[in-house]
Parts: C-alpha cells; sequence; structure tokens
C-alpha cells in the first residue's frame, strides 16, 4: 500500500502528528501494526479505519450496519470459499450478480488473495472492504458453528474412550484451535478442549470451570461476572481432558494429590490469548479453573472505564501530583488493575520513569518497566519496591498491598518524593484508611501522604439488542433520587429498561460490563481527622457535605442512562443510610 493509514487518516482529519507518533511507536514496540495500534490506542475506531482506507481506494465499504456485510444463503457461497480459507484469509463471500462474485476483504490491497479466489469460484471477483472484527463475527454467523461444542461432546462420547492422555497424544500446537483436521481416539480430546476454548472465547467468557461430582460433569463459563451451565463433557473424557491442559501448561501430569498452576497462549481470529491455569485436587477428582485473558478486549481508555466527569477530574489531578499515595480498593476480580493501568497509560511521558510491581502482570504497557512478583524466591512485594527505589522511578505501581511490610514500603516511597498507586480489600473508598492504619502506617504521616482514595464495582451492562423498557415500582423511583441526589423533576426524562436476552448476548440480556466508583480527594478537612480521630462517621460527613458521588449514587447515574439495570445496582452495592 503506497499511503500508510496513518498518513490517510491525518488527511481526512481524524488523527494528529501526535497521535501518528504514539501509534507507530506501540506498533514498533508490540510487533503490530499501525492501523492495529490506532484502534489499540483508541484514537480511531476500526470502523474509522477502515472507512477511511475504503475512500482512500474507492473501493465499497462492507458493513452489518449499512446492511452490505450480510451474506446470502440461497447463492451456496459457501462452497465457493470455504470456511478455512476465508478464516485464514479475513475475506466472506457476498452475493453474485451479473456472474461477479463480491467480496469482504480486510486487505483488498491483495491482489494475490483475489486472484486465488477468482480460481477457486470460476467468478470475477468485486472486492469490498470490512473491518476484521466484523469479517470474523460474519464468519461464525455464516459458517454456522453454534453447537460446535455440543457436536464435539457427542462425538467423544460415542468414542467409549479411556481415560488416558500421554505426551504422544496430545503433542499438538498449543495455540492451534482450527482442529476439523484431527481424526482419531486421542485427538477426540483434542478437539474437545479446542471446542471448549474456542466456545468460551466467543461468548466473551472470562473464567472456565470443569468439576466432577458424583453423578455428573459440570462445565460452567464466567461471562460478564456471572457463571452459566453449558454442555459438558462425558465422565470418561474428564481426566483426559485435565491432561490434555496441563500438558499444554507445561505442569506435572502424574501429579494429582496437589494444586498446580500454569499458563499457556494461543492464537484465535488474528486475536493473542492467554490461558491461565489452576489445577485443584477436590473429592471427585481435579477440579480446573481457566481464566481467559484476551488482550484485544482490555480498556485502556479512562474515558470508557464508567468515572462520571467530575471523578475522572479528581483522580487525574492526584495522579499527576508528583509525590503521594493514591489507593483504588474493591473485592478481588472488581476490574482494579485495569483502572490504574489505564490512569498509567493517560498519565504515561517520556520524561518520568513509571515502574509495576504486579501478581501476576496482567496487561504488557508499552514504555513501562513490569516486574513480576515471584515470592517462591524472595521477590514479594515489599522486596520489589525496595529494590524499586534504587531504580529512579518517579511513578510506582504496586499491585496490591497485602502486609504491613509491603504498607511501610509504599509509605517510604510516597514520604521520599514518588507517587505511589496501589489497591487494597476494603469495602468501601474510606475504610481504606483504617486498614492502612492498622498495617502500621501512622496516623500523621499517613494524612500527609495519602492524596486520594477510591472504591469501585463491576456492573453488567443491558444488551442494546433486547433490552425493553418497563416502569419501575414507584417506591425504587423514590430511592433513586434520594440516594443519587437526583432533582425529582428530572424523573420525566428517564426511561427504565430490564433485561430479556437473545443470540447478541447469548440468552444472558447482558453485553459487557463497566465500572462504578467513588473517588475521593483527600483535602484538608479530611487530613486533620486523619491525624487526629480517624472517624469514619465525621469522614463521611465531610465527603457528604463536598458532593462527591458514592458507589450507589453512581450506580444509579448508569441506570437512568439506561446502561444497566435497578437491579444490579441493588445487588452490587449497599445503601450507606
Amino acid at each position: 500500500m503506497a499511503k500508510e493509514i496513518s498518513d490517510i487518516l491525518k488527511e481526512q482529519g481524524t488523527l494528529n502528528d501526535e497521535q501518528i507518533k504514539r501509534a507507530q511507536m506501540y506498533a514498533k514496540q508490540n510487533n503490530t501494526t499501525v492501523s492495529d495500534a490506532v484502534v489499540i490506542l483508541e484514537f480511531a475506531t476500526e470502523e474509522q479505519v477502515t472507512s477511511a482506507l475504503a475512500k482512500h481506494l474507492s473501493l465499497p465499504y462492507a458493513s452489518k450496519e449499512n446492511g452490505i456485510l450480510s451474506p446470502e444463503r440461497e447463492q451456496d457461497l459457501q462452497k465457493m470459499i470455504p470456511e478455512k480459507f476465508a478464516r485464514e484469509n479475513l475475506v466472506v463471500p457476498l452475493f453474485i450478480e451479473d456472474n461477479e462474485l463480491a467480496v469482504a476483504f480486510f486487505d483488498p490491497s491483495n491482489l494475490f488473495l483475489i486472484d486465488n479466489i477468482r480460481m477457486m469460484a470460476g467468478k470475477e471477483v468485486q472486492p469490498f472492504i470490512a473491518s476484521k472484527s466484523q469479517i470474523l463475527s460474519v464468519i461464525d454467523s455464516f459458517y454456522g458453528h453454534k453447537n460446535l461444542l455440543e457436536e464435539v461432546v457427542n462425538e467423544t462420547g460415542k468414542d467409549n474412550a479411556t481415560n488416558t492422555a500421554g505426551d504422544e497424544d496430545v503433542q499438538i500446537d498449543a495455540g492451534n484451535l482450527d482442529f476439523d483436521k484431527y481424526s482419531g481416539t486421542s485427538s477426540q480430546y483434542i478437539k474437545l478442549v479446542n471446542a471448549i476454548l474456542k466456545q468460551a472465547i466467543s461468548e466473551r467468557a472470562s473464567d472456565i470451570h470443569l468439576e466432577l461430582f458424583d453423578e455428573r460433569v459440570s462445565l460452567r463459563f464466567r461471562i460478564d461476572g456471572s457463571l452459566y451451565e453449558r454442555t459438558p463433557p462425558t465422565k470418561d473424557s474428564v481426566a483426559a481432558i485435565i491432561s490434555r491442559i496441563k500438558i499444554l501448561s507445561k505442569l506435572d501430569i502424574a501429579e494429582r494429590r496437589l494444586p498446580q498452576d500454569g499458563s499457556f497462549g494461543l492464537k484465535y481470529q488474528n486475536r493473542i490469548i492467554e490461558i491461565r491455569v489452576s489445577v485443584c485436587p477436590a473429592v471427585y477428582g481435579e477440579k480446573l479453573v481457566l481464566r481467559i485473558l484476551d488482550r484485544g478486549t482490555g480498556e485502556m481508555n479512562v474515558d470508557k472505564l464508567g468515572f462520571e466527569p467530575e471523578q475522572k477530574k479528581a483522580f487525574l489531578e492526584a495522579a499527576n501530583l508528583p509525590h503521594g499515595l493514591i489507593f483504588l480498593t474493591g473485592p478481588t476480580g472488581s476490574g482494579k488493575s485495569t483502572t490504574l493501568n489505564a490512569v498509567l497509560t493517560t498519565i504515561r511521558t517520556p520524561e518520568l520513569n513509571f515502574m509495576t510491581l504486579d501478581d501476576p502482570v496482567e496487561y504488557k504497557l508499552a514504555g513501562i518497566s513490569q516486574v513480576q512478583v515471584k515470592p517462591q524466591i524472595g521477590l514479594t512485594f515489599a522486596a520489589g519496591l525496595r529494590s524499586f527505589l534504587r531504580q529512579d522511578p518517579d511513578v510506582i505501581l504496586v499491585g496490591e498491598v497485602r502486609d504491613n511490610e509491603t504498607a511501610e514500603a509504599c509509605l517510604k516511597a510516597a514520604l521520599t518524593g514518588h507517587l505511589v498507586l496501589s489497591t487494597l480489600h476494603t469495602n468501601d473508598a474510606l475504610g481504606a484508611i483504617p486498614r492502612l492504619i492498622d498495617m502500621g502506617m501512622e496516623p500523621f504521616l499517613l494524612s500527609s501522604s495519602l492524596e486520594l482514595v477510591a472504591a469501585q464495582r463491576l456492573v453488567r451492562i443491558l444488551c442494546p439488542y433486547c433490552k425493553v423498557p418497563y416502569q419501575p415500582d414507584p417506591k425504587i423511583v423514590a430511592q433513586i433520587i434520594n440516594e443519587g441526589r437526583f432533582n425529582p423533576k428530572d424523573v420525566g426524562t428517564w426511561t427504565f429498561y430490564k433485561s430479556v436476552g437473545c443470540p447478541k448476548c447469548v440468552g444472558t440480556g447482558y453485553l459487557g460490563r463497566r465500572a462504578i466508583y467513588e473517588v475521593y480527594r483527600i483535602r484538608e478537612d479530611l487530613r486533620n481527622i486523619i491525624y487526629k480521630t480517624q472517624d469514619l462517621i465525621e469522614m463521611r460527613k465531610v465527603i457528604d457535605n463536598s458532593g462527591a458521588l458514592n458507589l450507589r449514587a453512581n450506580g444509579w447515574r448508569k441506570v437512568v442512562k439506561g446502561l444497566t439495570t435497578v437491579d444490579e445496582i441493588l445487588a452490587v452495592t449497599t445503601s450507606e443510610e
């Protein structure tokens, strides 16, 4: 392609020189394309990039929205371009008109690919251009693999295979989910593992749970925070599935008495995905839990996390200070790491030295030194943090403060001119203060170094394709007005929705999650209370008088905007009254 996509987007007013420079640097550091970097850094959407390219190349643009990216099944297009070829080359057939085959391409500049399709289909090719994600989504629906897991489970059950699966049976590339070419008894387990992984990824699952009970097998996917049952494998195949996963994760397949942890990576639909593995012995056999880390779905833009404008302003003000402590609280899995990494990405600059210490390192951040904690060799949070101070850092991210030693190290770092961001497990933001004092931080030192405390939870977002409006109980509306600090006159502008369920959201009624926050800057009045009395009731009165939103008030704002449900907010937050 003669002209870079960055130049095309600049000409069309989508990118500026600074964004182009950052995208090119990100692409180089992460071995990706500039167009992918532009989308990952959220300087432009994938559709904006594709549309700009279509305009530059004078090609028609195909998308679900304009109705063109909708293959016609009755024209037998699947035989002209097989699924495997379509996936490997990111193409999808659309329709036939005047003996020409219309094909959507991700890269229509590949003339060799166009010639191949012309010979394969026996027709002239009319190229369209479409985005990568939309092409892959249409391939899934057009070629039809919605019941793939159930089909493979049934096929495996007919084999009456034994429970054994040695190294020689499963030495297949860990990154390969194209299982159609395998056959035979042992390969059925490979097919089964790949089918489970493929369905979980396509359904946006964050975790896979496989557990053996006395009379049955349980297979569950965690989607948007909730577990859903899926077609389980047979009891006879569970041991072989776990052995297959152990080998991929480089674990000991003979060890069934002790817990084991490992990981492996795979590539699926041009996405790099990391699978974290945990195997734990239970009464009826080993329980397997897989955590799916899809690098393509991490939200690294603070504008998209769920902050209200005043909360975002307060957080970024504190994050741009030269020194001090920032603590984000919440339970495990509430998105704390995502928020802190998004903040680091926002404030990152070459003039400052950024370092992170985490367990595990979930996000790879360009231009930031990241260290993985390894307690088994003595590299704890506290030990790593002490080492960091000899590396001349300006901003330090500590994954979690778990003990007195780490708390003390964070405090010393903040008092010696460093900005320290970390997390705690407390029920609310203000609960971080007595927790830190219990860990041994002196109140007079904490009051002078603490700059911000925040808390967050994740709430499920309603599926826009199937949500329906309804009228809630007047008592609920009154509660929302009171707890959300709304003007009663605004009620007439609100529309409440409830979940239904459709194929787009896999029947859950929800599509994705977003964070709700409470963010409190530590001003002079709070510093005095921390120093003198550490009274939480007094602190809450100060916060209430400041007008800052608590978790539930922030949640009600998501409800009145039609993003989530009343039940979801009531389930994840508590009233402070």
